[in-house]
């Protein structure tokens, strides 16, 4: 490290140590305005004063002390909670913008409920973002009695509730929903024909929850809004019938990452036979392409039981942070198509997308935004980065004393089986409770079979059973307990010793607590960090040890096993240095992925603005701000929305052929936006032209009637979807083609039309 870098993060160490002694001197000034001696009713009216100051203009810094005061005593007298210091520096931070990092366990959720109240006061509306509809439920309810003592509303969005029901919802002082649920009714909100049919009101400030999943791991993820159900897509069983008769090394090839696979000359002609297309390298052959490829993708490098399951029928995808079912989530319509086809089953495609939105672009409609989460110093630079959110790591209101073993590493996956089996055996003998955070629902179920024929009971928690998942967790404490789970199964339910009951936590406590296994080592550090977490919460004991593997897949993809080139043995290795390896992996990999993140940001960053402008005109429109009288505000609304998507549909079209581009010399990037700007700049006009022929078939008619007969409505049906697009990235990023793929393709693409060859 660099003399600078060191500096630089020296004065950055100072900073927040600056400020958080300042937040200290803060929770001091709270904890002398002791409130505890006023009446119930004068608690109340302290909040209606404060409300009125908030309203009239004065700074909420300045009403900060009296608010957060108010805030404990409510606590205190309606949940029988009084907040820690800790937790009120938290809130403090929280309202400056900041993004805090709490252990688990610490009290994230009445933290939130300072800055919340606080910054609702104003009148504006509060949004706390969670993880998933069961949080939002409950952290509502288990909140709601502090703020409706202090005379504020509070409720929470569920996805299956009506319009009118989610209207009064967002009405409310301060309301609990989901970010993709959120985004989804924002998304329903731009197309709607009337102010009438919105359920947001105006952003004013979000604190989000479990931030670094939302902000990094899924920010990158559209939200997309169609109009109805797609159609039945066929043609992908032709494409998984060639690609089941490609064979690797003949045929294709890997990258050395394995992250992308890709046909080799005598794979193309293969197809090209199976086809009966000619030249598939041709640029009208180039949606055939792109099919064999999603094709390709889907049979080689899209594993049941890691990447999706097949339940009802259906494929689910899950998602590789959570170890969860990813709810509503869809593949690009190429690649879902191919996945269905792989399994033999048929598949919708998306329908006309009507509206898109990434949850990074959905948030930064928030004009004041802060974060909090477990887990987040790891990723301090790109949260600085991207958000221009600063992480502030809150001291724990009760000393850490768990203890985090060095990683047991094996030469091979056998012999780490046979080690996990022996452990969780002779430690489960004991009594202590173990939870074991597995790769993938396939590693879930096997260890789960290994340790059934050693006689362990266990509960098993992945993508299969996910329904079960708050009541698994919690019961993950008891005595005995043995729970095999996917990556970050539970997040958000705290995991107590004896399962709360204070008999057992004693005796847990005396047998070390809870122990925590992983038996492999995510790419991301964060997500090995709330795995350990889960222990040692509240200065409980506990125990964390990570089982590793030469043969796992993330030290196969950068040659480890090759480079340490020990014996194939039983034992862990104790091979020095190695454990440090591995850190420096996962650290490398972390800087690639958000490497990877802001490019590919680029890419939607455009589309985001175009669409912002074109939206605050249509909003214009909607809200009577542009003189048009009914008629021609139907008119210019209906057509705005169907120019956008025709946009939106050119604009996948693009995207999805940009990276070849990159072959002849022009970036990607500025391609990609030049095209994109020259079809918006054409927008306009289209809608001026389009509006005036219909308006003069409408011969000013303010007939609703009329307006249906003309189509001059909303879709019959819309239905919402995540794109998981993360496979995507290899089969658009330029990065991902390899030097022979390069030149593979331009001896094609040049020489063959030259000599007329018809094979290579």
């Amino acid at each position: 490290m660099n003399t600078a870098v060191k500096l630089l993060q020296k004065i950055k160490g100072y900073d927040i140590q600056k400020k958080l002694k300042g937040y200290r001197d803060k929770a001091e000034l709270i904890r002398k305005r002791n409130l505890e001696a006023w009446e119930d009713q004068r608690l109340q009216a302290e909040s209606l004063r404060l409300k009125k100051e908030a309203t009239s203009g004065t700074p909420l810094d300045e009403l900060l002390v009296d608010a957060y005061a108010l805030v404990c005593e409510a606590a205190k007298r309606t949940l029988g909670l009084l907040p820690y210091d800790v937790q009120i520096m938290a809130a403090v931070a929280l309202h400056e913008g900041c993004l805090i990092e709490q252990h688990t366990g610490e009290g994230k959720t009445l933290s939130a409920v300072m800055p919340a109240y606080l910054n609702a006061l104003t009148g504006k509306g509060v949004h706390v973002l969670t993880f998933n509809d069961y949080l939002a439920n409950r952290d509502a309810g288990w909140m709601g009695p502090v703020y409706r003592f202090l005379g504020l509303t509070v409720n929470s969005v569920q996805a299956r509730m009506s319009p009118s029901e989610k209207r009064e919802a967002y009405a409310a002082d301060i309301t609990y929903v989901t970010a993709k649920e959120a985004g989804f009714d924002y998304l329903r909100d731009t197309i709607a024909l009337d102010e009438a049919d919105t359920v947001h009101r105006p952003f004013h400030y979000v604190i989000v929850d479990e931030a670094d999943s939302l902000l990094l791991d899924e920010a990158r993820v559209p939200l997309v809004i169609a109009g109805g159900s797609g159609s039945s897509s066929s043609e992908a069983i032709r494409f998984a019938e060639v690609a089941r008769q490609l064979k690797q090394d003949e045929h294709y090839d890997f990258d050395e990452f394995k992250r992308n696979v890709y046909l080799n000359e005598a794979g193309a002609a293969k197809a090209e036979s199976l086809l009966g297309c000619g030249n598939l390298y041709e640029s009208h052959n180039s949606h055939l392409l792109m099919s064999l490829n999603c094709a390709l993708h889907a049979e080689w490098l899209l594993k049941k039981d890691v990447d999706y399951i097949v339940r009802d029928g259906k494929i689910e995808l899950i998602d590789e942070y959570t170890g969860r079912v990813a709810e509503n989530r869809h593949l690009p319509d190429g690649l879902q198509a191919a996945l269905a086809a792989k399994e033999g089953l048929q598949t919708l495609t998306g329908g006309n997308i009507l509206g898109m939105i990434t949850l990074q672009h959905f948030l930064s409609l928030y004009p004041k935004i802060c974060g909090m989460t477990a887990t987040a110093q790891a990723s301090a630079t790109e949260f600085e980065d991207i958000y221009a959110l600063q992480v502030v790591q809150i001291p724990p209101n009760r000393p850490i004393i768990r203890i985090d073993h060095p990683h047991r590493i094996y030469t091979h996956k056998e012999a780490k089986l046979k080690a996990l089996v022996q452990e969780i055996s002779s430690v489960h003998r004991t009594g202590r409770p173990i939870l074991i955070g597995t790769s993938s629902v396939e590693e879930s179920d096997m260890l789960a079979e290994a340790l059934t024929a050693a006689g362990v009971l266990c509960q098993v928690l992945n993508a299969k059973n996910d329904a079960k998942e708050a009541e698994l967790i919690a019961k993950a404490g008891e005595i005995g307990a043995v729970t095999v789970s996917t990556n970050m199964a539970g997040r958000g339910v705290d995991i107590r010793l004896g399962g709360g009951n204070p008999m057992q936590a004693e005796m847990v406590a005396k047998l070390g607590g809870l122990y925590v296994i992983g038996t492999h080592m995510h790419q991301s550090v964060r997500i090995d960090n709330q795995l350990r977490g889960r222990s040692g919460r509240q200065g409980d004991p506990g125990a964390s040890v990570f089982f590793v593997s030469l043969e796992d897949e993330l030290l196969l993809r950068f040659g480890i096993g090759k480079a340490i080139r020990a014996p194939r043995q039983d034992e862990a290795l104790e091979e020095p240095g190695l454990r440090s390896k591995i850190e420096h992996i996962q650290r490398v990999i972390m800087g690639q992925n958000f490497d990877i993140r802001r490019e590919l940001n680029r890419y939607s960053d455009m589309v985001e603005e175009q669409r912002r402008i074109l939206y605050e005109e249509r909003l214009g429109i909607m809200k009577g701000e542009t003189k048009a009288g009914p008629s021609e505000q139907r008119v210019r609304l209906y057509f705005i929305d169907k120019l956008w998507a025709d946009h939106l549909a050119y604009v996948s079209y693009i995207r999805e052929s940009i990276h070849l581009t990159g072959l002849v010399n022009r970036n990607p990037i500025d391609e990609f936006h030049a095209q994109i700007i020259q079809a918006y700049e054409q927008i306009p006009a289209k809608i001026n032209l389009e509006s005036a022929k219909m308006l003069e078939r409408l011969e000013g008619s303010n007939d609703p009637a009329k307006w249906e007969q003309f189509g001059l409505k909303s879709p019959a049906s819309t239905r919402t979807y995540v794109i998981n697009d993360q496979y995507m990235e290899y089969l658009q990023n330029p990065g991902s083609w390899t030097a022979g793929t390069i030149i593979a393709y331009w001896i094609r693409k040049m020489l063959r039309p030259v000599f007329g060859w018809s094979k290579f």
